[in-house]
């Protein structure tokens, strides 16, 4: 229930768990009260999954997986073609959905989350009958061909920064090749989650093939973890999270997919074009307010223009339109809960006390727009390297910021922390684009360009931020098993036993 005094908004949307096709109420009729950051007002309050909840899931996923496995390619394709064109012909509810419930950005959910959630639901439909296997040279008088099969059940869990985008980079790809699905999203943030799964029914999914279950991570996220009828599961989160998900699988040696955090280093080279570059970096940074995997959370100048860079980057940084996320005009709003913008203050407090300079920023802002909500202000730290905000994931609108001599040198700072997701660069010089680019350790680097995400663009990272794909064939891989068929076609075998 919503605690007294806080403001309680009418329940207008999905608000059970999806099992079998049915919208239920958990066992125990536990429920989860989920937030509008922008005013902490109450949205809703959704069923809480427990252990047993996921146990009802993963068996209708199980049963489900028996018929979804036969179905034709073509068909489960065409399926979720149908679903990417549902989703544009709700776009804006969905858009204002999930502005309501992670306070990211209108303007940002209608022209990038929305968008993107069709694109890769409409990709794996595609990608679905284009899948192929392979036929391996061996000796004369075999064939050896390779198919690829569906692991079965699949457990997801899905963070609260993009619920609605990484819902179909979980789903499509397990669901084009074949797989069933027992999806949990956060607990913070699951109603475009919800949604989806009304309008998977509503296109012809199969009762099963898809399941959401809403719940806590240290009941329904461990239970999918740890289930002996998962065959897989995929995670995105924290590191340490991740890690605890690692271990849980390993009793049951299911396969795991980690997608975890980031420090990205996102370099300007003296030669760069300091206008994209000034742009490119606050989007790199201020985007969804800083709560992303891959943000460019570290600014590393070389020296020749670090200052006028600095000028105009905080300038900007100062200028970001903060307010109710709801307003077309708003650039910036809220983190998506109380509890995240208190842990990233703590880190601005160790910056302060570490002697790092706080340029821009670095509080919450004044004024009663904000006072009920969970905002902080653009802010960019001249940090040392070895500092804790330099070194460690702080999810959100905090850009560390370093300097540099030598094309080495910058190397050396970005290479030097732990993550390895997303990184970029920016500089005129296309051989040195080149050489950064196979030199930074990252699973993804964009050069004059920062955070591009395409269906067909594998996405993952090393080191500490994981390991796996999401997106392209990388994910269609990651979703199945290959098998391999010898086929005797006329090959005489030798006689290796008994009298010749």
């Amino acid at each position: 229930m919503a605690p007294p005094g806080r403001p309680r908004r009418e329940n207008t949307v999905q608000t059970k768990l999806f099992i079998g096709g049915e919208f239920v109420e958990g066992v125990d009729g536990a429920t989860i009260d989920v937030y509008d950051p922008h005013d902490g007002s109450l949205l809703a309050e959704v069923a809480e999954a427990r252990a047993t909840d996921v146990d009802r899931a993963v068996e209708a996923a199980t049963k489900a997986f028996e018929t979804w496995r036969h179905w034709s390619a073509e068909q489960r394709g065409r399926l979720l073609l149908k679903l990417a064109d549902s989703i544009e012909e709700h776009a804006e509810e969905l858009a204002l959905l999930e502005t309501r419930d992670t306070g990211h950005p209108i303007r940002d959910t209608r022209t990038l989350d929305v968008p993107r959630t069709a694109a890769t639901f409409r990709y794996f439909g595609g990608m679905a009958d284009k899948f192929q296997g392979s036929v391996i040279p061996v000796e004369r008088g075999f064939l050896d061909y390779v198919v690829r099969e569906p692991v079965g059940v699949v457990g997801q869990i899905v963070p609260w920064n993009f619920p609605l985008m990484f819902t179909s980079w979980k789903m499509g790809p397990a669901l084009a090749a074949g797989n069933t699905v027992v999806l949990k999203p956060s607990e913070l943030t699951p109603l475009s989650t919800l949604r989806v799964a009304e309008l998977m029914a509503e296109v012809g999914f199969p009762p099963g093939v898809v399941n959401v279950v809403t719940g806590y991570g240290a009941t329904a996220g461990t239970r999918i973890v740890q289930h002996p009828g998962i065959g897989k599961v995929s995670f995105t989160g924290s590191t340490a999270v991740g890690q605890g998900v690692a271990r849980g699988a390993a009793d049951t040696l299911k396969r795991v997919h980690l997608e975890l955090g980031g420090k990205g280093a996102n370099i300007v080279y003296g030669d760069a074009d300091l206008d994209a570059a000034v742009q490119g970096s606050a989007f790199a940074i201020f985007h969804n307010q800083g709560q992303a995997c891959i943000a460019g959370s570290r600014l590393i100048l070389h020296e020749s223009v670090a200052d006028e860079f600095l000028d105009r980057f905080t300038a900007l940084a100062g200028s970001v339109r903060l307010g109710d996320p709801k307003e077309p005009t708003t650039q910036m709003g809220p983190l998506t809960s109380a509890m995240h913008r208190d842990r990233v203050l703590t880190y601005l407090d160790a910056a302060r006390n570490e002697g790092d300079e706080i340029l821009t920023g670095g509080r919450a802002p004044d004024g009663a727009e904000f006072a009920a909500g969970y905002y902080l202000e653009p802010t960019v730290i001249e940090a040392d390297p070895a500092h804790r905000v330099a070194r460690e994931e702080v999810f959100g609108p905090v850009v560390a910021v370093h300097r540099f001599r030598t094309d080495e040198e910058a190397l050396q700072i970005a290479n030097a922390v732990e993550y390895g997701l997303g990184g970029g660069l920016w500089t005129r010089d296309l051989s040195r684009a080149h050489k950064v680019a196979r030199e930074l350790r990252s699973g993804m680097v964009w050069v004059n360009s920062y955070k591009r995400v395409n269906p067909g663009s594998p996405f993952g990272g090393v080191g500490r931020s994981g390991y796996g794909r999401e997106m392209g064939f990388e994910a269609m891989h990651e979703y199945t098993e290959a098998k391999a068929v010898w086929i005797n076609v006329d090959a005489e075998l030798p006689r290796l036993y008994g009298e010749g």
